[in-house]
């Protein structure tokens, strides 16, 4: 078995220098699917319907993701098959003697893989007692995601996610990120969205702006939020949401203090757009349309008179 990390796997897929198979492992969701998405991008644009299949490990079987790679590409040197949650067939719920076939053709393709094709397995865990489990680690290169081992690991994966925005960070601002989050994928992640958002339209990010959202892990209390808004200050809206939401506080706890905030503090002129931005935003909240943390940053974004408020038509993910 060889290990690789995302930012390896990444510097192969530029270079086009791509392995047969990869296993993609980790508990880090979104890296995990940002990595799978990477792949994509060895197939040019135009051609990438004809050369690029995804199937979902619940939906699928061996034997089809076999076919799949046996498949030749369309006017393009290569095809790339990836497969969401894996793990489901790998190790199927009932086994029968079509399953039991499809191993075996399976590991046949894992001994001797098609050179026309990347197959691309992201998965949970994975038994490692079972036959096909150790066959399948030979036979792969593993990307292990949400590892981050140095504050270097961190810098690079503060500039590439500040970069896939559009923008540029002082390699000094990179480094506070780092050093303030640490190798916490998880927090680290939570920073950078915050700074993105903060620091949203300008061409390059510095340290002041680091300082303004990344600042200590500890919060002034439950209304801290509401209070940062009243004063005008984003950044430290932001900081605070960020600690009462990672505290375990619920959406719509958050939803009824800023709620309570527009109808006691805001000037009259801004009433109208304000409720609206709040029913809109608590109506996305009960439709799942978006992340609640991301919802709650456009709204508080919005409050503090920074963007626009929340639209009826406004998609509830994060900016593109």
């Amino acid at each position: 078995m060889r290990s690789i990390t995302p930012i390896t796997a990444r510097e192969q897929i530029t270079n086009g220098e791509l392995e047969p198979i990869y296993l993609v492992l980790g508990d880090d969701a979104v890296e995990k699917a940002e990595m799978a998405d990477a792949f994509e991008e060895v197939i040019d644009d135009g051609l990438r319907a004809f050369n690029v299949e995804r199937l979902h490990g619940g939906e699928t079987t061996l034997g089809h993701v076999t076919d799949a790679t046996q498949m030749l590409p369309m006017m393009a040197s290569r095809r790339v098959v990836i497969v969401h949650h894996a793990e489901r067939c790998l190790a199927p719920k009932r086994e029968t003697k079509g399953t039991a076939s499809d191993q075996e053709a399976f590991e046949t393709y894992l001994a001797e893989p098609a050179p026309h094709a990347t197959l691309v397995l992201v998965s949970g865990d994975l038994d490692k007692r079972r036959r096909l489990t150790t066959r399948l680690l030979a036979a792969s290169v593993v990307v292990t995601c949400g590892v981050l081992e140095t504050l270097a690991d961190a810098e690079r994966w503060v500039r590439r996610r500040v970069s896939e925005e559009g923008s540029t960070i002082q390699p000094s601002a990179a480094k506070l990120l780092a050093a303030a989050a640490g190798p916490n994928l998880t927090r680290l992640r939570g920073d950078v969205d915050r700074l993105l958002l903060f620091a949203a339209g300008q061409p390059s990010i510095g340290l002041d702006d680091v300082r303004a959202v990344a600042g200590p892990s500890t919060s002034h209390g439950d209304w801290a939020v509401t209070r940062a808004i009243e004063r005008g200050q984003a950044a430290e809206a932001l900081r605070e949401l960020a600690l009462l939401v990672e505290s375990g506080a619920a959406p719509y706890m958050v939803l009824g203090q800023l709620a309570w905030l527009v109808r006691t503090k805001l000037p009259s002129h801004r009433l109208p757009a304000a409720v609206d931005a709040l029913f809109q935003t608590d109506l996305k909240l009960k439709s799942s349309l978006g992340e609640h943390r991301v919802l709650l940053e456009r709204l508080v974004m919005a409050l503090c008179d920074v963007g626009e408020m929340p639209a009826a038509g406004s998609p509830g993910g994060r900016r593109s």
